[in-house]
């Protein structure tokens, strides 16, 4: 193999998202590396970061905690910058909402995402406002043409404000929509398709879902449209019970990743090849070295060589076709 092994760079013309490709291309940030896992950033971890005796590759940040014109928030943000490559993670655009875009808060993740030049920019297949009103969860959509319209419009007006592609995240849920016209594969399928976004692949979130839905969570994974994949998370999620006795799984965030999960993510790399990999933490938060321990475990998992990045001859990230060097 090449120099390309551990970096995927140079977008082919001709497909759906080059446009916006384009000014990404002309970036001196560095592309999430495909060897090394990432971590989910906290303040508190930053001293055990910056003295750089770890294996962790590169960092994921929400990017609504770091809407700040400056302060010690910011300069911790831009000194872990100036170290790692950084992944910014959206909560709050509410992607899936009947509502228009909040256009302060488009305008906010804008400028944010213009100084901070991240190598990725994500957010979530959910909404969580309505109106004035915000909520503090990401809540599940009916899969129907009227919300694919909708989703569509929205994730092409964040990709035009930003300039750039982003990733879109597989949801994890609870119920069933009665009403919808398509499974969540073409859903998601069809919104890559017509916005030339690329795919966040939530492995958690499949497997809480297909377990609270009483569906596979490999028949999900063999259908999912992984040549779209730019990013890959892997989380920790608790084991409840709901009013009926029945097993009902929490996308918590506040453990290590289960071994379903770790199952299902080495499938992944044996059919599909090594993807930026992140391991999330948000709650009842670890040692520094123990996520460190769950990054190096996703490392231990992926293949040393990689053939299954190859399709059709021409190397795949997020939706984009890349060729060697």
């Amino acid at each position: 193999m090449n120099a390309l092994s551990n970096t995927l760079t140079k977008p082919l013309a001709n497909t759906p998202a080059n446009a916006l490709s384009d000014a990404r291309a002309k970036s001196d940030t560095p592309p999430l590396p495909v060897d090394k896992a990432g971590v989910g950033f906290k303040s508190q971890y930053f001293a055990d970061v910056m003295k750089g005796d770890h294996a962790i590759g590169w960092f994921e940040i929400h990017a609504e905690n770091y809407m700040l014109d400056g302060g010690p928030i910011r300069k911790q943000l831009e000194d872990l910058r100036s170290r790692y490559p950084i992944s910014c993670h959206g909560v709050g655009l509410s992607i899936g909402s009947m509502h228009a875009l909040d256009e302060a808060h488009l305008k906010r993740l804008k400028t944010l995402v213009g100084w901070l030049d991240p190598s990725m920019f994500s957010e979530h297949l959910a909404w969580s406002s309505h109106g004035k009103n915000y909520y503090n969860d990401l809540l599940p959509l009916p899969y129907t043409k009227e919300t694919l319209g909708r989703v569509t419009d929205h994730i092409n007006q964040v990709q035009d404000a930003l300039g750039r592609r982003m990733l879109l995240e597989n949801p994890s849920t609870y119920l069933h929509f009665a009403n919808h016209d398509m499974s969540e594969i073409e859903f998601i399928g069809s919104v890559a398709k017509a916005t030339g976004c690329g795919l966040l692949l939530d492995i958690n979130n499949v497997y809480v879902s297909s377990v609270n839905q009483g569906v596979s969570p490999w028949d999900y994974l063999d259908a999912y449209p992984f040549q779209h994949v730019g990013e890959i998370h892997l989380a920790g999620h608790a084991r409840e019970t709901d009013d009926d006795g029945a097993v009902l799984l929490i996308d918590s965030h506040n453990k290590k990743v289960a071994d379903e999960v770790w199952q299902l993510y080495q499938r992944m790399l044996a059919r599909h090849g090594r993807r930026p990999t992140l391991i999330e933490w948000d709650g009842d938060l670890p040692s520094f070295r123990t996520l460190e321990a769950e990054a190096i475990k996703a490392m231990a998992l992926m293949p040393s060589e990689d053939a299954g990045e190859r399709v059709g001859g021409e190397m795949v990230s997020g939706g984009v076709q890349y060729v060697a060097e």
